[in-house]
């Protein structure tokens, strides 16, 4: 995404775009990692020496309040970060950790409201042994 694009998608969420911020989604964009806070801080730091951590967080936080992106818990203690257009499930890995993007058609996420409940948001993820650990378990 083009760095006008972003721009306007701040905007039209009214998020002030200003340079940190815009860095710190383009980062989301380009490393589907599910990165956390150290993880964000560590990438931008060298090309961007005024980014503090404080900053990586109070951006995440407008970032997640206005739905740009999604914070992602899986562990009660690790707090990841996701920007993706798409509704989408998790999949963390027991054994290597690696946390996955499952694009499987759920028609409940599509539901605006659950027995008279209103959704405004939603977290589901898996946990297990993903393919790639299986493969090496069964050699």
């Amino acid at each position: 995404m083009k760095q006008e694009e972003i721009i306007k998608k701040m905007e039209e969420r009214e998020v002030q775009a200003s340079f940190h911020r815009i860095r710190i989604l383009e980062y989301l964009m380009k490393n589907r990692t599910h990165p956390t806070v150290d993880d964000i801080y560590k990438g931008l730091s060298s090309e961007i020496p005024t980014l503090s951590k404080t900053t990586v967080y109070n951006t995440l936080k407008v970032l997640v309040d206005k739905n740009i992106v999604s914070i992602v818990t899986t562990e009660e203690d690790e707090a990841r970060y996701d920007y993706s257009e798409e509704m989408h499930l998790h999949f963390k890995c027991k054994k290597c950790g690696t946390l996955y993007d499952i694009f499987h058609k759920c028609e409940i996420l599509k539901q605006k409201e659950i027995e008279g409940h209103l959704i405004e948001e939603h977290h589901i993820y898996f946990r297990g042994i993903c393919k790639k650990c299986r493969k090496e378990i069964k050699r």
